[in-house]
């Protein structure tokens, strides 16, 4: 009886662990991040215009990243990719496709939380400089890949979350929210009904003007926007494991800068589904062939990987999904 009593104990304990997400959020590293980021970010990849032979290039790093992590797709297996035909996108652009993986809820499967991040960037310019886009949005890309992994990490210990996760990687962001849009308004792969919030991440890698010298921030746009309470879960989730500086300036109505309007979560907001935009504002690099990996801040980029990680983790495994106002 003893030895059955000290068993149970043990076990009692490891469940405990599972059920701790910063034992997950440990796995989300620099060096992981660098290292990815490095690749997806390299002139191997000619800036990831849409369409053309680098960004498939890239897509096809991200297909074999989720493999080798025995990360599945909702597709089917070993077919990662959504295509989104040159008949959607603006002319001359040829076919793309998106990148999806996930990881299937244990108790309310049907209910989907999407963590989505561009794959594309702008190219090579007309000089042959090529648009590396390591901030923009390489940073997003690989923070994604490192949260997929943690995900994973915890439902191999047990304790997969609650709802399903989505890791989508879209395509044509830079010409116009193009790989969300097809996602949303012509193939959603879960019905939007069933979405419970969209995540987006586009350039979490760099500091702005306004922040240099100062501690870790990341700027938070539609939190609030859709649901409150998804606001008050962001907050909550940042207070109790990060304590990150989030700064609002641009979700204001009267921002000039309309970023609300810029990204892949409008086309979740545009269909009543709550979001979450995490930016760090716009740098010299933007857009330039000079937004390289060498310029990330991978300290920064670890801990804002591992709010959005964190803040996922709330919302896939509490017991109601967030409500929309």
């Amino acid at each position: 009886m003893a030895v059955l009593f000290t068993s149970c104990i043990s076990s009692q304990n490891k469940k405990k662990n599972n059920d701790n997400p910063e034992v997950y959020a440990k796995t989300i590293t620099a060096e992981a991040l660098k290292k990815n980021l490095y690749i997806y970010a390299s002139d191997e990849f000619e800036g990831r215009g849409t369409g053309e032979p680098g960004q498939k290039k890239a897509v096809e790093f991200l297909k074999n990243f989720y493999i080798a992590n025995e990360i599945s797709s909702p597709l089917g297996e070993g077919n990662y990719f959504q295509k989104v035909p040159s008949s959607f996108l603006p002319s001359g652009t040829k076919d793309s496709e998106n990148v999806v993986a996930y990881i299937k809820g244990s108790e309310k499967p049907d209910e989907v939380l999407i963590i989505s991040a561009h794959l594309d960037h702008i190219g090579v310019s007309s000089n042959g400089e090529i648009n590396n886009g390591a901030d923009d949005d390489g940073s997003g890309t690989v923070a994604i890949l490192e949260i997929a992994k943690a995900f994973k990490a915890a439902e191999k210990a047990g304790h997969g979350p609650k709802r399903t996760i989505l890791f989508l990687h879209v395509t044509a962001e830079e010409i116009g929210l193009q790989g969300s849009k097809y996602y949303t308004d012509v193939e959603p792969i879960f019905p939007l009904k069933n979405t419970v919030t969209d995540l987006n991440i586009d350039m979490i890698g760099r500091v702005d003007q306004k922040h240099e010298g100062k501690k870790n921030y990341l700027y938070l746009i539609g939190s609030d926007k859709l649901s409150k309470e998804l606001h008050e879960v962001s907050e909550a989730v940042n207070k109790k494991y990060v304590n990150l500086d989030l700064d609002y300036t641009y979700n204001d109505e009267n921002d000039p800068n309309r970023f609300y309007y810029r990204s892949d979560h409008y086309n979740f907001a545009k269909n009543n589904i709550p979001v979450i935009f995490y930016f760090n504002g716009t740098h010299a690099d933007y857009h330039r062939p000079s937004d390289t990996p060498d310029k990330i801040n991978y300290e920064f980029l670890e801990t804002r990987t591992r709010l959005v990680f964190y803040t996922a983790w709330e919302l896939a495994n509490r017991e109601n999904r967030v409500k929309l106002d």
